[in-house]
């Protein structure tokens, strides 16, 4: 609504067909990348004959032939609007050659075609990473915690939680959540710029049932990421520990790091977990953003043992930090004494 309102969206306004592709979509049954690309390019195929059927009489030829047909005798430009690019690297029948082959489909159908005005492609993975050569070296990458530009775009802003939280009050019976609520089950994203973001799935979820909850997605790559951080708790118990007591941890974080099956030191393992929302990134530390995600973590660390125990320790340090922070010299004393066993002496202070 708000591009809407700028005089240079008018000038581009029903001028350019669009060619709208959802690679999350899969043939039903599928179990090899011939069966997921086919299912692609018949339909590609099977759009462009229905819409220029004067122009494409022969399917039997790729379809960017097809389309440079058409731009020639219809002087017709396309505005490509593809959604989840990266869905691919996340199915188990897809092997390295296949993603060669993937990354050379796209270039094929986009790079320096003179059929192409503009293409808006979304997903979580960064292109950088995958096309190591000059593929898809066209496109210009938009991310949250190292670019500022659009970033704010990447969930609601403060205003648009204040916003939504209104229309709730105005239109539902008997509110249960307060505006409080919404900030600490659901805030504490970070942008580039340092701007607020909140979670916005959740947001809405929430207002519409009316009720807070976890409506975090726990499938796919983020169960895979948390492999990740149960096969590493030796070395990452003590962060665990900082973060579960919501404390941030110094962290380098790459973008490119975001395949779990290439998760091998820490840095790697956070810059994945910010970039699918299971970590927030500011000043040069990660934290856990907010309760919705403490649950999550909560229920990793007491679903092992070992990790049972960390969840534990950070549970201690917050109750010792409380005390300290008040002053309260006797839950020191004992908890130290726990610690160190009472026969032991406590010298020094705080």
């Amino acid at each position: 609504m708000e591009i809407g309102q700028s005089e240079c969206c008018h000038g581009h306004l029903n001028q350019y067909p669009v060619i709208y592709i959802d690679f999350s979509e899969i043939p039903e049954n599928c179990v090899s990348y011939r069966e997921y690309i086919s299912r692609v390019l018949e339909g590609l195929k099977q759009d462009l004959s229905e819409a220029f059927p004067e122009i494409v009489t022969d399917t039997g030829i790729s379809v960017w032939d097809i389309l440079k047909q058409v731009f020639r005798k219809a002087g017709m430009k396309f505005v490509f609007v593809i959604d989840e690019w990266d869905s691919i690297f996340h199915m188990s029948f897809i092997t390295e050659e296949d993603k060669k082959a993937y990354l050379l489909f796209l270039k094929s159908l986009l790079k320096d075609k003179a059929y192409v005005k503009f293409v808006y492609m979304t997903g979580v993975l960064p292109i950088t990473k995958y096309s190591s050569g000059s593929e898809l070296n066209m496109f210009v990458e938009y991310d949250m915690t190292v670019m500022e530009r659009f970033s704010d775009c990447f969930g609601f802003v403060e205003r648009e939680a204040d916003r939504l939280f209104d229309i709730y009050l105005q239109t539902t019976k008997k509110p249960k959540i307060t505006r409080k609520d919404l900030e600490v089950w659901y805030d504490g994203y970070y942008t580039a710029a340092g701007e607020r973001l909140y979670n916005p799935r959740s947001v809405v979820c929430a207002l519409v049932n009316n009720q807070l909850a976890n409506y975090w997605t726990s499938s796919g790559p983020y169960d895979e990421i948390f492999f990740y951080v149960k096969n590493n708790v030796d070395d990452m118990r003590d962060d665990l520990v900082l973060m579960v007591a919501g404390e941030g941890v110094e962290a380098e974080i790459r973008n490119y790091a975001a395949v779990s099956m290439e998760l091998n030191t820490k840095d790697e393992i956070y810059s994945a977990m910010v970039i699918y929302g299971l970590l927030t990134y500011m000043d040069g530390e990660v934290f856990i953003p907010n309760k919705e995600l403490m649950d999550k973590f909560r229920e990793l660390l007491m679903g092992k043992e070992s990790m049972g125990y960390v969840y534990r320790l950070a549970n201690e340090s917050k109750r010792m930090l409380a005390a300290t922070l008040h002053g309260d010299t006797r839950v020191m004393r004992y908890d130290l004494r726990e610690k160190w066993g009472r026969s032991q002496s406590i010298r020094g202070g705080f």
